[in-house]
């Protein structure tokens, strides 16, 4: 499908930062796009809250909420603090957004390997500290919020250490949870599983993190198709997990899998995640990408084995089939 741009509406244009249309537009919503693009339409004069409101539709909740969200991952800088209030200030005045190579850290010191899966309990009232103590962590908070709802003590705890401990750039905790989000796991357990993660891998600058997502989002549709053909409800194992993940690496199609996965059914009568890996690489082996390509040397192998029937050849190494048809 092709569209052509009405350039005749062209008199007048705003510029877009290149990072909004690169990395935010799946992550943002409705409201904190419709924000940012009034924002940067009045950029150069100052803007009230009610005129958001007002021209954009949304409510001053999801104003301000919408405003922090952007402040956070470094789209919007601030003209003036927003830590002690929890509306957008009367009066925003839009600045040039900064690069993201001017992100900052939150507190952040470089952990060792032995310091950094440790996780302090902190108080209700050691928290309310930090957060007075430091606007990014306050900012944070107020950006998960908008995304997670009230935050719990656990969850507050969690954010103070993907920061503070392992040193997650802000832009980076919130892509993290937004894509928690968008899987439906925003428990901190799984949370603080994939920010150690991310820590480990050095995945600490937004591009870095927005690429993690795409591949982890990658990797879920491909099980979740595996797991379809093979008829099963319940997520997969960390064994079959792992196979998945290695079939996706080696580039097999999910109509090769299925097609392994017919002549397991044909040779064991049930479904053998190990038994299919051996099919697939014994494929592999032979060159087989697809489908048609194994059933060509099924039928190639079928005319010969005809043909040493009717001339009684014993020098036909018909054993070679067995690579073909994976008979384990």
């Amino acid at each position: 499908m092709e569209f052509n741009t009405n350039s005749g509406i062209w008199g007048t244009m705003f510029g877009v930062p290149h990072v909004v249309a690169d990395n935010f537009l799946k992550l943002a919503t409705g409201q904190q796009l419709k924000v940012l693009l009034y924002l940067l339409r009045c950029s150069g004069r100052k803007c009230s809250e009610e005129e958001i409101v007002r021209n954009t539709g949304v409510t001053p909740q999801e104003a301000a909420d919408a405003v922090l969200f952007w402040q956070q991952v470094n789209v919007l800088t601030p003209a003036q603090s927003f830590s002690n209030s929890s509306a957008v200030p009367n009066i925003i005045t839009v600045q040039t957004p900064v690069q993201e190579s001017a992100a900052p850290v939150i507190n952040a010191k470089t952990p060792t390997p032995a310091e950094a899966p440790q996780k302090q309990n902190l108080s209700p009232s050691e928290i309310s500290k930090i957060m007075k103590g430091s606007d990014e962590i306050s900012e944070l908070f107020k950006v998960a919020e908008s995304a997670l709802g009230p935050l719990s003590h656990t969850q507050q705890n969690s954010l103070i250490w993907m920061s503070d401990y392992l040193g997650l750039k802000c832009e980076v905790i919130v892509t993290l949870i937004y894509y928690c989000l968008d899987i439906e796991k925003t428990n901190s357990a799984y949370m603080e599983k994939i920010a150690y993660s991310w820590h480990e891998n050095d995945i600490n600058t937004l591009n870095a993190a927005q690429e993690e997502v795409e591949r982890l989002t990658s990797t879920r549709e491909y099980s979740g198709k595996i797991m379809k053909i093979f008829g099963l409800s319940n997520r997969p194992t960390k064994k079959q997990s792992e196979l998945i993940a290695q079939w996706k690496s080696s580039g097999f199609s999910t109509e090769l899998i299925e097609y392994a996965l017919e002549k397991c059914l044909d040779q064991i009568n049930k479904v053998n995640f190990d038994y299919i890996n051996k099919i697939l690489l014994s494929w592999k082996d032979s060159g087989f990408t697809e489908p048609g390509q194994v059933k060509n040397a099924e039928s190639s192998y079928s005319q010969k084995k005809r043909r040493v029937k009717s001339s009684d050849d014993k020098d036909l190494d018909i054993e070679k089939y067995n690579v073909v048809i994976n008979k384990f």
